[in-house]
């Protein structure tokens, strides 16, 4: 009886904090990053990269094409009423277009699932990606990445009243859901392979897959489960310390030296500002979580 009546509650209140149509009329919305506080990033004037052919495209176009996610708290979240996206990987997105020499309110987000990053940037859906995008040397054979501009670590969200699951060394037998082609889905297989993996296309479907009892923990980037956990605080928490390190890049098309070259430079800038702080004060700050400090930024050869 416990489950039957709990969980509908619970996911009804995850859901109206995420201002759904769900709960009694006048529910408020869940905390988020308010617009009046997010930063203005100033456009590089007479900026020019005509040894980039994707920047070449955006500035005849007037715009950049950006891929982000649409259901992470506080990091990209896209409003279903306005079609608004927010968080840190979108104002990251913002100030690297304003860097670039295009207005950031210019930018066009486009959402792609985590298993078809590399496919949108190969074939020129997208620009450049940001969305939690882990820099490996598996992936750095397909797509280029500029950054990293923030050091994340896998982790994982579970109910308040979990009581059994303490970090990873407790997942044997329970049923864990991530994204289906994410780094955290992987390494679950591969190194808990006692666990019972189970995979969506969006942790958004996971979390309310935890919330209804289907599954016991949803394991993904700390940062991701934490902005998750601070939007139904009396429903979850996230649990154990980060068992990786997930160092988040922006993606551009492999050949794209340039581009790659001036996303880089234009990271190490926005951190000297304190335009990088200010982004992370405005929407994942608002979890409670200090800003970090950004990790060094990796620039690698030309490829």
């Amino acid at each position: 009886m416990f489950r039957t009546t709990r969980a509908p509650r619970a996911l009804c209140a995850f859901l109206a904090l995420l201002a759904t149509a769900c709960g009694r009329e006048g529910s408020p919305p869940g905390k988020g990053p308010a617009p009046e506080r997010l930063p203005h990033y100033r456009v590089a004037r007479d900026f020019s990269l005509p040894g980039s052919p994707t920047w070449s495209r955006a500035k005849r176009r007037g715009y950049f094409v950006v891929g982000a996610k649409e259901d992470q708290p506080y990091l990209g979240e896209k409003d279903p009423a306005t079609g608004t996206y927010s968080g840190f990987d979108i104002e990251i997105a913002k100030m690297m277009s304003a860097s670039l020499g295009l207005a950031p309110d210019t930018v066009r987000f486009r959402t792609i699932a985590s298993a078809n990053r590399e496919t949108a940037l190969q074939n020129g859906q997208i620009d450049y990606y940001v969305g939690t995008y882990t820099i490996n040397a598996g992936r750095r054979k397909l797509v280029g990445f500029a950054g990293p501009y923030y050091m994340a670590g896998q982790a994982l969200l579970v109910r308040k009243d979990e009581n059994d699951i303490h970090g990873p060394q407790d997942l044997a037998g329970k049923r864990v859901c991530s994204a289906a082609g994410s780094t955290p889905y992987q390494r679950i297989k591969d190194d808990y392979p006692k666990a019972v993996l189970v995979a969506y296309d969006t942790y958004s479907v996971c979390v309310d897959n935890l919330l209804t009892y289907q599954v016991d923990a949803v394991t993904t980037d700390d940062a991701i489960l934490i902005g998750y956990a601070a939007k139904a605080p009396d429903e979850l928490k996230v649990v154990g310390r980060p068992f990786s390190a997930e160092p988040y890049g922006i993606g551009v098309p492999r050949t794209d030296n340039a581009l790659r070259f001036a996303l880089d430079d234009a990271l190490e800038a926005r951190e000297k500002n304190g335009d990088w702080k200010k982004a992370y004060d405005a929407t994942l700050g608002l979890s409670g979580v200090p800003a970090p400090h950004p990790p060094a930024i990796d620039r690698y050869p030309a490829t």
